[in-house]
Order: C-alpha cells, then structure tokens, then sequence
C-alpha cells in the first residue's frame, strides 16, 4: 500500500541547509534532517512509522489532508511524502508471520513431550542470530 501525506518543512536558522520536517495529518510526527534530501527521507522514515503502529493496532491509516489545504508558518513550503508501506512494514513490522518448518519425528515427540513452544524457540534462537550478526 502507498499513502501521500503532505509535510511542512523549515528551514533550520541555526544550520543552515538542514530542514524541519512536521506531518500535519499524524500529531506528533515531527523530524529532520541535515539536508533537504535527508529531511525528506526522514519525515518519510518518520511517517512510515507512526502509521504502521497505527496499522499493527488494527487502527486505520489517517486520511491525508489535500495538499492545497496545508498552510506552513512563515519561512516553510509544504511537499508531499510518499509512504511505501508494504516495504516500511516487511522491514520493521512486528505483526507475526506464519512459517511452516521440518523436524525429524523424534525431535517432535522429544519437543511434545516437554510441552516445547517451537515458535518461541525458532523466535529465540533467530534473534541470537541476529544479535549476533549485529
């Protein structure tokens, strides 16, 4: 799913060429970046992310204000964001997934028989793995 959102972005006065990022549609969500460009990949960044929890809560992606309507205080422009949530969500969502795997029969009753959780030990043994690929 794609989403636009329109953001406000201002000029940082202390340094120069870095940008504020506000989303007028998502309260709260506020960022920015060093340039332009990062400001823009940031308020993005940031977007992607209020909305996802909202998603992941079972709460609806907010409605997006049309661009005309979006006013800056003095001295911000108003651009839009464009928010690529099926690729934000397969990179950071916590939503689970369903995976079938194989063991040997034996290793299934051994597991049973101990009243194993084998999605909790493929979840644990996983994160060790990329705790320590870190």
């Amino acid at each position: 799913m794609k989403l636009t959102y329109p953001a406000c972005f201002y000029p940082d006065e202390e340094k120069p060429g870095a940008y504020a990022v506000v989303v007028p549609d998502l309260p709260g969500c506020v960022s920015g970046g060093g340039t332009l460009a990062e400001a823009i990949l940031m308020g993005t960044d940031a977007a992607s992310g209020w909305v996802l929890d909202e998603l992941e809560e079972g709460k609806p992606a907010p409605a997006a204000s049309p661009l005309e309507r979006i006013t800056p205080e003095p001295g911000g422009f108003v651009s839009m964001l464009v928010l690529d949530m099926d690729a934000y969500a397969e990179k950071y969502g916590q939503k689970a997934v369903r995976k079938n795997l194989t063991i040997p029969a034996w290793l299934n009753t051994f597991a049973e028989k101990r009243s194993i959780n084998f999605s909790q030990v493929l979840q644990d043994a996983l994160t060790d793995l990329y705790q320590q690929a870190q």
